[in-house]
């Protein structure tokens, strides 16, 4: 719980509709709920968060400070959420991303995320298209 705090600053750096500190706070402490951190010399540089609905992780929130930026942090980061996932039974881990955000987007491709659609106006501040990717952990999920 104690790194609420420094998830709440990143939020405030990297996202127009940051989630406050007592949010953060109620998140963490949802059994459903991940939060998996990146630490550098003890100072918090970056997370992933999200939450397991029956067999499906919907992941919230990828942020790295700027400062961290393009080290791998976040590649790191969803490499070890994934590695957790598929030693459960989740069926796939789904995600939306600014449609504007390409450097995102490669790296979930990278990971096999598939880009499955679009959800229309999902973000505001600045009122943007949001890319819908999934990854499904069993290849027969993705033949329907």
């Amino acid at each position: 719980m104690s790194d609420a705090y420094g998830i709440a600053v990143i939020e405030k750096e990297c996202f127009s509709a940051p989630w406050s500190e007592n949010q953060i706070r109620d998140e963490i402490s949802k059994e459903n709920a991940v939060f998996l951190t990146a630490k550098s010399d003890g100072i918090l540089c970056g997370y992933i968060s999200g939450q397991l609905i029956l067999d499906e992780f919907y992941i919230n929130n990828v942020a790295v400070t700027e400062k961290y930026r393009n080290y791998g942090i976040a590649s790191s980061l969803i490499k070890v959420l994934l590695e957790k996932l598929t030693k459960t039974e989740c069926a796939l881990a789904t995600l939306e991303v600014r449609e504007s955000n390409m450097n995102a987007r490669k790296v979930y491709e990278k990971f096999g995320f598939m880009n499955l659609g679009i959800r229309k106006d999902f973000y505001s501040h600045p009122k943007e298209n949001a890319c819908i990717y999934t990854l499904y952990f069993n290849e027969s999920e993705c033949k329907n």
